[in-house]
């Protein structure tokens, strides 16, 4: 459990970072809130339970109501907080996500944000190294590496996953 909160807990930093993309669009509308809330809930200490689930879902659910990428992204990132609660043990490329998503969906609001600039995505994914701990680091080397795929975040993920390896 105490890894499982280290993994929520990067992941809930990164979302907490983008969240205010998403309220702006969308100020109403508290499912994405809800589910970081409950991810960071999680990571303080409380229990696990049903809510960090229903929470990602509902937080998921909004992410494709959204009509830009950064509230999409941001939405999604706050879901994937939640849902890292979940991490599941099984070796498997797509539980990379659960581990990386947040932090990757920052990193390409980021670059949005700078009107397209990569250096800004770069410099998203140079923090969340920063801020990765050893026991994130022991965790996400447990697992092959993120899925390879043409989208951008995609390959900024993959960046993420490739930049925190190195550091171990």
């Amino acid at each position: 459990m105490d890894e499982l909160r280290v993994v929520t807990r990067f992941a809930a930093e990164a979302a907490d970072t983008i969240l205010p993309a998403f309220e702006a669009e969308a100020p109403g509308d508290s499912r994405p809130r809800a589910a970081l809330a409950a991810a960071l809930s999680f990571a303080d200490g409380g229990p696990r339970t049903n809510l960090q689930r229903t929470a990602a879902f509902a937080a998921h659910r909004a992410s494709k109501e959204a009509s830009s990428e950064t509230a999409r992204l941001a939405a999604q990132a706050c879901g994937d907080a939640a849902a890292a609660s979940y991490l599941h043990p099984i070796a498997k490329a797509t539980q990379v996500g659960h581990i990386l998503r947040a932090a990757s969906c920052a990193a390409r609001v980021a670059e949005l944000q700078a009107g397209g600039d990569e250096n800004a995505a770069v410099g998203s994914i140079d923090a969340a190294v920063r801020r990765a701990s050893p026991t994130l680091l022991d965790v996400l080397n447990r697992y092959p590496l993120a899925p390879a795929g043409s989208g951008r975040l995609s390959q900024i993920m993959s960046t993420l996953d490739a930049s925190l390896r190195s550091r171990t």
